[in-house]
């Protein structure tokens, strides 16, 4: 069994679907079985969260995939190293118009009705008609600079050849989505769940399409740490990464993710209803209040994709995000070290945390038997 070196530790989380590796792992006690004392702290923002951590608030925290990498080149803030033993999720997010801006395609392209996914190139005839009248241009949010979520948007829109000519992209926390939508601050969004169904079972918003239909079994969320800490307690991060991936595990079952939506839909965690919460969760993307659901079968990945496991952060993994930030212009000027990616994306960890999690499995049945 391993032993921590440290056992209290604090952990922030973004009150998303895909947090549900950290809070299933917290109240079915998997960080207890490995020795934990976990506090899951709420964070409001993604900047919030990684500045915390930076700062040694927080032990380790839910991330997106690229904060690490962003976080240890210094994009945005003081370089700060920063590295992944795991991958928790895939997939997650969806762009999600305002009712106004769904109504404004539907009219100036003249259809009926849209068909889901929606192609990017029907946002042309609003653009020009937008310039034509001199009115602002179309603005959409994202949740953090150094995110999948902006690099989607980004590929959906240039799809059609739409650019940051066309379009303004602006910050805003996944939790003050729906806000913005139903306030016409923005016209639209790529954010994870529920905040798109939320927007859909409220009446202001009509999911056009999700990552998935974008890029297909990317990695979207991933457990964080400095690298300095794990220097200081390389156990712990072992029996960290050992419980989170239990949860990973247990949330393959299908029956399994209602009781997550269940745990899930508590103040302390999403403070969202259940019928908001489920839908991702089982493979249906709510799309409009007067539309039917959508079946994608790969929504919330934690553990296993038709390729094998999703948990190993593997290097090719982080090479894929490097090329990512590449493209939206994030690394001009940046010097990349040539270890960058084997600094920050450690299966070393992950492997060594594999064969404890299968010693663990070997003592139980040894004193079952």
């Amino acid at each position: 069994m391993i032993e921590p070196e440290k056992s209290k530790l604090t952990l922030g989380f973004i009150p998303l679907t895909d947090s549900a590796p950290l809070i299933v792992a917290k109240e079915l006690g998997f960080f207890s079985q490995w020795g934990l004392d976990v506090t899951l702290q709420k964070q409001n923002s993604w900047a919030t969260l990684r500045d915390k951590l930076h700062a040694g608030l927080l032990d380790a925290a839910q991330m997106l995939a690229p904060m690490p990498l962003a976080s240890t080149l210094g994009l945005g803030c003081v370089p700060t190293p920063v590295i992944t033993p795991l991958v928790l999720s895939l997939n997650g997010n969806a762009i999600t118009l305002s009712e106004k801006l769904h109504q404004e395609v539907v009219r100036e392209n003249k259809i009926n009705h849209l068909t889901l996914p929606m192609a990017a190139y029907l946002l042309q005839q609003v653009i020009e008609r937008r310039k034509e009248q001199l009115r602002p241009k179309l603005q959409f949010a994202t949740v953090f600079p150094y995110s999948c979520h902006f690099y989607q948007l980004r590929d959906w829109l240039a799809s059609a050849g739409v650019t940051d000519k066309d379009v303004d992209i602006i910050t805003v926390p996944p939790v003050n989505m729906v806000t913005y939508l139903q306030s016409g601050e923005i016209d639209g969004c790529c954010v994870g769940g529920p905040w798109n169904a939320k927007a859909v079972r409220a009446g202001i918003g009509l999911t056009a399409l999700t990552s998935f239909d974008i890029w297909q079994d990317s990695p979207e969320k991933v457990l964080g740490l400095l690298e300095s800490w794990y220097k200081v307690n390389p156990n712990t991060v072992l029996a960290l990464t050992a419980a989170l991936k239990q949860a990973c595990n247990w949330l393959e079952s299908i029956p399994n993710r209602f009781e997550a939506a269940r745990l899930l839909s508590s103040e302390h965690y999403l403070d969202a209803p259940v019928d908001v919460i489920a839908p991702s969760l089982i493979g249906s993307c709510l799309t409009h209040i007067r539309m039917p659901p959508r079946a994608i079968p790969s929504y919330n990945q934690f553990s296993k994709s038709q390729n094998g496991s999703i948990n190993v952060p593997e290097h090719v993994r982080g090479e894929w995000l490097i090329s990512q930030m590449t493209n939206a212009g994030q690394l001009v000027g940046v010097e990349i070290p040539a270890n960058l990616v084997k600094r920050v994306f450690r299966p070393d960890i992950y492997q060594q945390m594999r064969l404890a999690l299968e010693d663990q499995q070997v003592q139980f049945f040894r004193r079952s038997g």
